[in-house]
């Protein structure tokens, strides 16, 4: 008897020593997936150069603006960029790739070509790459986040026989209109999809925050949905505190 409770024990031990499997990363919903790029929510300032000699930059040196939005249909969510006067790129869609741990953007160029890059967000920086199908030329668009109000996006391409990327141009991107000085502060939460709150909205008597004319606009909606998501996180919060 005293051997079978020391090999129940045993066993026991081993089933609670043993970790529990980590969450999938690929099992995220399209906007738990997105989430990881919330700081981008919002208008950007941009200037950009080419890569050369400083008179080089200088002489080839622009300016631009992009702004980045949530875009929800169904169950699905992306985040949508619209450039104005962009030198490069008008429009754009970034979405997760299905089963993978990688992200698709899509771009329309300024000559209204459409071109798919992809690749993984590692840290915080973001690489993603495609093959031009005319040149075999690898491209590159790398994204280094640098904080909640700044980041840069540099463009990259490879020559077919060649074995390093080299830069074409960079493009530095910084916040508009960001009330909040960094993002330690308190700031409201936006209620659909947990970014920066920027724009107030107002449901059954209450003020509550969004990031974004496209979450507005879904929590216009679905306003009992997101609110349910919303006080459920809110409460989780509370009782792991």
């Amino acid at each position: 008897m005293k051997l079978a409770r020391t090999a129940l024990a045993c066993l026991l031990a081993l089933f609670v020593a043993v970790p529990a499997p980590a969450a999938d990363p690929t099992k995220k919903s399209p906007k738990q997936a997105l989430q990881a790029f919330n700081n981008l929510i919002g208008s950007w300032r941009c200037t950009g150069e080419p890569e050369g000699t400083r008179a080089e930059k200088l002489k080839g040196f622009w300016t631009e603006a992009v702004a980045w939005e949530w875009r929800f249909k169904g169950g699905d969510a992306w985040l949508s960029l619209a450039f104005d006067k962009g030198k490069h790129f008008k429009t754009g869609e970034l979405r997760p790739v299905p089963g993978k741990e990688a992200f698709r953007l899509t771009l329309v160029t300024a000559s209204g070509a459409t071109q798919t890059f992809e690749g993984p967000l590692a840290g915080k920086r973001l690489a993603v790459e495609r093959q031009d199908p005319a040149t075999q030329e690898r491209q590159r668009l790398v994204f280094s986040f640098l904080h909640a109000n700044r980041y840069l996006m540099s463009y990259e391409a490879r020559k077919p026989d060649g074995t390093a990327f080299t830069k074409q141009w960079q493009i530095g991107a910084t916040k508009r209109g960001v009330p909040f000085a960094g993002p330690g502060d308190a700031y409201p939460e936006c209620v659909v999809s947990g970014g920066r709150g920027t724009i107030a909205v107002s449901y059954k008597g209450k003020t509550y925050y969004v990031c974004c004319t496209g979450c507005r606009d879904e929590f216009k909606d679905n306003p009992e949905k997101y609110l349910k998501e919303y006080e459920a996180k809110k409460a989780k919060q509370k009782d792991n505190k």
